[in-house]
């Protein structure tokens, strides 16, 4: 893409920096310390900035293992839910 019609401005290119620099060292406390940041806090908004780190974790993640089945209750569950039905009707 050209960058022809964005407007680039130094904040811009700090911003890519840190960015670049976060994707290659993934230590955000080197980030913070090549921008001259006093503490981390100002330098959290990259790690909320860049959607491929949140496509990378979806895609790490599995969902679990689901297995067709029945549900058989114990005996004990069954006993209570019948004992609650008849308590609620009684009232």
């Amino acid at each position: 893409p050209s960058i022809a019609a964005k407007r680039v401005t130094p904040h811009v290119l700090r911003h890519s920096c840190a960015q670049h620099m976060l994707r290659a060292t993934r230590d955000i406390r080197k980030v913070a310390l090549w921008l001259g940041h006093a503490n981390l806090q100002s330098t959290e908004v990259y790690l909320r900035a860049d959607p491929n780190d949140k496509l990378e974790a979806l895609a790490a993640a599995s969902s679990p293992t689901l297995q067709p089945g029945t549900f058989s209750p114990p005996d004990k569950l069954i006993a209570m839910l019948k004992e609650a039905r008849r308590s609620n009707y009684a009232e």
